[in-house]
């Protein structure tokens, strides 16, 4: 009795402050251990998810990728082509001007295709 009062338990010889200490530290490692688990099945889910879009998009991905490349192609064989009818169309105005120049007889003295061959050598195509 006289440990009892003193604090003391006799069987265990804690104290029942100790004891309360120990009690709360091992609640807060319990309630740290309910957190942590939380935490990580949140995680996991967000990890499906995240490696199910992943499924989905890889092949979406891969086939925008081969239609950049197609793209990227035409736009080149495009730009080549667009070149190629400048320097045509300059050449020929070229032609045209030394032929004006030249005063020899011109077939093409109509206004409409003077004025169509300006309005090229304006835009440049």
């Amino acid at each position: 009795m006289l440990l009892e009062m003193n604090g003391l338990d006799e069987r265990s010889g804690f104290g029942s402050d100790a004891f309360a200490a120990l009690e709360a530290r091992v609640l807060r490692a319990v309630e740290m251990v309910k957190a942590e688990r939380a935490a990580r099945t949140a995680a996991e889910a967000r990890c499906a998810k995240l490696e199910t879009e992943l499924t989905v998009a890889a092949p979406l991905a891969e086939q925008l990728s081969r239609e950049m490349a197609v793209l990227h192609d035409e736009v080149a064989a495009l730009r080549a082509e667009r070149q190629m009818v400048r320097e045509r169309v300059e050449r020929m105005l070229s032609q045209f001007d030394a032929l004006e120049s030249s005063g020899k007889p011109d077939e093409h003295r109509q206004p409409e295709v003077q004025m169509a061959l300006h309005d090229a050598a304006q835009t440049k195509v």
